[in-house]
């Protein structure tokens, strides 16, 4: 009879340990999915705010349209460019005038022209082994687009 009490005794307490055990899990499923839908929303209220800037800046656009010029200096001198501006983004870069830079440096530095023209921006690197010619087209090109803005 006694090992039946304590046999007893023992279920009941797995019994209620296991119940109690279940009540705090479903607590803890209950605050994680309130958490979860809180994150939820906050998420979109973030991607809603991101959409409305995208659309603020495909509506208004850093440049105005039209063709302009700039002039900086390189590695032999002046280097002049022409950039044109159309539906407010760069579509062409053109080097109008490099007389005294040395042809090598010029023709490896015009690599740099596509990369403003892919990044719509003179923040670019400058182009290893003609670092002062890509310099000089990279800030006759911020010049020309101060003039665009």
């Amino acid at each position: 009879m006694k090992k039946f009490l304590i046999r007893t005794c023992n279920v009941i307490v797995i019994v209620a340990a296991l119940l109690g055990y279940n009540h705090v899990a479903k607590a803890h499923e209950a605050q994680d999915a309130e958490t979860k839908a809180e994150a939820d929303a906050a998420n979109a209220e973030v991607e809603a705010a991101l959409a409305e800037l995208a659309g603020d800046e495909e509506t208004q656009s850093a440049y105005t349209d039209g063709v302009y010029q700039g002039t900086a200096t390189g590695f032999g001198g002046d280097i002049t460019v022409e950039i044109t501006i159309e539906d407010g983004e760069i579509t062409d870069l053109t080097i109008l005038s490099a007389e005294n830079e040395d042809g090598a440096y010029l023709t490896m530095a015009e690599d740099i022209i596509d990369a403003i023209l892919e990044v719509q921006s003179t923040d670019v690197d400058t182009v290893t082994g003609a670092t002062f010619s890509s310099t000089g087209i990279k800030n006759a090109a911020a010049e020309a687009l101060a003039a665009a803005q």
